[in-house]
């Protein structure tokens, strides 16, 4: 038996990392991104990480970066020092009772599932118990402002060997846009995201994208409605995958009651962490949904989380973690995460398998904040 962790110092980073181009979606563009990066060290020295995918804008969710910063700091920190910890689940269930809030309680959960999977000697997706040593990927792409520019794109891409691709979609650039795709990639494993762009209203313009073999629309209709969904998905045979409306296991459990959906999109900020990722995807094994793992621009702290995430047996679908080259100039974890063949190897070596540069991290810090036991 391992002895139980105490946390001794927690350091909370303020990054700003410049996006290679911007992230244009239905809601905004991103191009300068800034998010807290999480280093927590407990009574032997050993340290774990973790990273805060929430944005300055609440535009996906109701989280800001200065939201985040305050739960982080003000509210969550003191409650983790308060506890001895035998296993990360124990921060789930410590953090149960501070409503909403989820992506500042991933970040310092994922630091303690870090620091927990190095103690074990197990890499975090062992830890997580997942099971695969390399893991399929796909590409989100953003709105771009000419179609050309979108097809350079995405033969790039194909030629780096990318299994899935992933369109944002949204009035006004959703049914002819995709038609063009698919003329011009007749078989291109493809989806679409609409961020919640649409209503229950526009359900006769949404069939026409069931002539395109989609693998699924994601989030088309409001951002909190699992009940509309359910209405939507028995008109379309394109499968109908949630994501800004899954925030718990409760909602997942409701949305497979009521067919609002075929798949689910797991990310670990919006769920609120690895544990609660990880009974998601253990509810939906079960109901035989198809899960997979979506991305939040995240820099290599976050990227590695998911890699470790997807290891799990139930992600069967190509999730957005592309390789760090694809979002930034430099990234903050050696290696890179690369991508070979549409596959990214499932580090072995004990925690997120990545060494964090230190020197990379302070160029890109702005502001860093100290908290001891």
């Amino acid at each position: 038996m391992s002895k139980a962790i105490r946390l001794e110092k927690i350091i909370v980073r303020k990054l700003k990392m410049r996006m290679k181009q911007p992230f244009v979606t239905s809601y905004g563009a991103v191009q300068n991104k800034t998010f807290l990066l999480i280093e927590a060290i407990d009574q032997s020295g050993q340290n774990g990480w973790g990273e805060s995918v929430a944005m300055d804008y609440p535009w996906y969710t109701e989280e800001t970066v200065k939201t985040t910063e305050h739960m982080v700091e003000d509210v969550l920190i003191p409650i983790l020092f308060k506890m001895d910890i035998g296993h990360p689940d124990e921060v789930n269930r410590a953090f149960d009772p501070i409503r909403r809030n989820n992506m500042a309680k991933a970040a310092l959960e994922g630091a303690v599932w870090d620091l927990y999977a190095k103690k074990q000697r197990l890499s975090l997706a062992k830890a997580l118990g997942g099971n695969k040593t390399s893991i399929a990927v796909g590409v989100s792409l953003g709105l771009q402002d000419s179609f050309s520019k979108l097809v350079k794109q995405i033969e790039e891409k194909l030629e780096q060997g990318y299994k899935r691709f992933k369109f944002k979609i949204k009035p006004g650039q959703d049914i002819d846009y995709i038609r063009a795709i698919r003329q011009a990639f007749p078989t291109l494993a493809m989806m679409v995201d609409a961020n919640s762009a649409y209503t229950l209203e526009d359900a006769a313009h949404l069939q026409q994208l069931d002539q395109f073999q989609l693998l699924m629309i994601e989030q088309p209709l409001a951002h909190d409605d699992i009940i509309d969904h359910a209405r939507l998905q028995k008109q379309l045979k394109t499968p109908i995958c949630l994501d800004e409306s899954i925030h718990s296991l409760d909602d997942v459990r409701h949305a497979i009651e009521l067919g609002s959906c075929q798949v689910i999109n797991i990310k670990i900020g919006r769920v609120g962490g690895l544990t609660a990722a990880k009974q998601i995807h253990d509810l939906c094994k079960q109901h035989g949904v198809a899960v997979w793992c979506g991305g939040m621009l995240e820099a290599g702290v976050g990227r590695a989380h998911n890699i470790a995430l997807t290891a799990l047996p139930q992600f069967t679908l190509p999730g957005d973690t592309a390789g760090s080259s694809h979002y930034w100039y430099q990234d903050i974890i050696d290696p890179e995460v690369t991508v070979k063949n549409g596959e990214i190897q499932v580090p072995d070596a004990p925690g997120i398998g990545y060494e964090v540069n230190r020197q990379v991290v302070e160029t890109y810090t702005i502001a860093e904040k100290v908290f001891q036991r």
